[in-house]
């Protein structure tokens, strides 16, 4: 079964077409790698949790290595590589291979007017890593994606923002919370593994 979704997210995504957000050339660009590898006979997804860290919008959310662009990188793909690098210490090139990438996704701006452009690339894992986890990164989380996949294990939390409280779709993997832009990147790959689901709805497309 691990093997078998696996292989099916991989002919999903050679087919998939991504969306690229319009006016991504006047954004900020940055890239995420979300990394698969069939662990303890069960396929996973690697995510990480961000330090604590002051100025940081997203200090302590669940994630996705990676970061944003930078004049030594070329293409997104090189940020996804090169961040990983710097905030888990694996090398993906090395240790694994990209197998498609999912739909631009667009950060509100923290300042200016027309903020960030987030591409996510997927990988598989074609052998154990160890990961070495920088002063970026508090946590390290290998999550199955039959838990993902398992529309009784969504949940709902409340968001503050300016003063509104807004009701938002997440996942709560033991005490870890899993939403926002990281979980509009798992619906889309959870959308190609079993097609739109009425009990995942499309909150942020």
């Amino acid at each position: 079964m691990p093997v078998s979704l696996l292989q099916l997210i991989e002919t999903r995504l050679s087919d998939h077409s991504p969306q690229r957000k319009l006016l991504r050339k006047l954004r900020k660009r940055s890239a995420v790698a979300m990394i698969l590898r069939v662990r303890e006979g069960e396929l996973h997804i690697l995510m990480i949790k961000r330090a604590e860290r002051e100025g940081d919008p997203w200090s302590g959310h669940m994630a996705f290595p990676g970061g944003r662009m930078d004049k030594v990188d070329d293409h997104g793909y090189a940020v996804a590589l090169r961040e990983t690098s710097e905030e888990i210490g694996v090398d993906l090139e090395a240790a694994g291979n990209c197998i498609g990438r999912l739909s631009d996704i667009n950060a509100r701006p923290q300042r200016g007017i027309f903020g960030m452009t987030v591409t996510p690339f997927v990988f598989r894992l074609e052998e154990e890593v160890a990961c070495e986890p920088n002063y970026e990164v508090a946590e390290v989380v290998w999550i199955p994606l039959e838990f993902l996949l398992d529309t009784d294990n969504r949940d709902e939390m409340v968001w503050e923002y300016k003063g509104l409280k807004m009701p938002m779709p997440c996942y709560f993997y033991g005490k870890r919370c899993i939403w926002g832009l990281s979980l509009v990147m798992l619906d889309e790959l959870m959308d190609l593994v079993e097609g739109r689901n009425p009990l995942r709805p499309a909150w942020r497309r």
